[in-house]
């Protein structure tokens, strides 16, 4: 199971968004305080549809609290400021993905000390950074991808039913 950490959340329907992903791919959500916003927002609901009850997940009061009830454990840092690519490094199956707020990524303080596990997703270098839910599903599904989709549905309803020609 991948592990999606989000450090202090600002936005509501990034983190339903988000949320509804984790669910998608068997993932556990770690949220790290303070939000922006409350737990029980529409927008996280709207975001997050009918699978936010399903959603795997943990909060925490921050990073210290984070820190404790996880250590030892290996966490990608995904920010700008990364030096590798998402797809040039090896994502465990039990992998923590971290990813910053909205406004201002993950404090510098904290990539310092995980600056050999920072990564980042390539872009057009006039753009700051790419919206947090976007960002979240290219790294998680290239890690699942490279853990072979363990568990996850292969083929759809056309697969299923003939409709895909010989």
């Amino acid at each position: 199971m991948f592990n999606i950490v989000l450090y202090q959340p600002e936005i509501p329907a990034n983190t339903g968004n988000i949320g509804r992903t984790c669910v998608a791919t068997g993932s556990r959500l770690h949220l790290i305080g303070p939000l922006g916003f409350q737990i029980t927002d529409k927008q996280i609901k709207r975001a997050g549809l009918d699978y936010w009850p399903h959603l795997d997940y943990i909060e925490y009061d921050g990073w210290k609290d984070f820190q404790e009830k996880n250590a030892g454990v290996k966490i990608y840092m995904a920010t700008t400021k990364g030096p590798r690519r998402y797809c040039d490094v090896h994502f465990e199956p039990d992998s923590y993905i971290m990813f910053g707020r909205e406004s201002a990524g993950i404090p510098e303080k904290i990539l310092y000390e995980y600056r050999d596990t920072a990564i980042r997703i390539p872009m057009n270098p006039e753009i700051r950074s790419l919206n947090l839910g976007n960002s979240v599903a290219i790294v998680l599904y290239e890690a699942l991808r490279q853990n072979g989709f363990r568990g996850m549905q292969f083929a759809g309803k056309m697969a299923e039913e003939g409709w895909i020609p010989n």
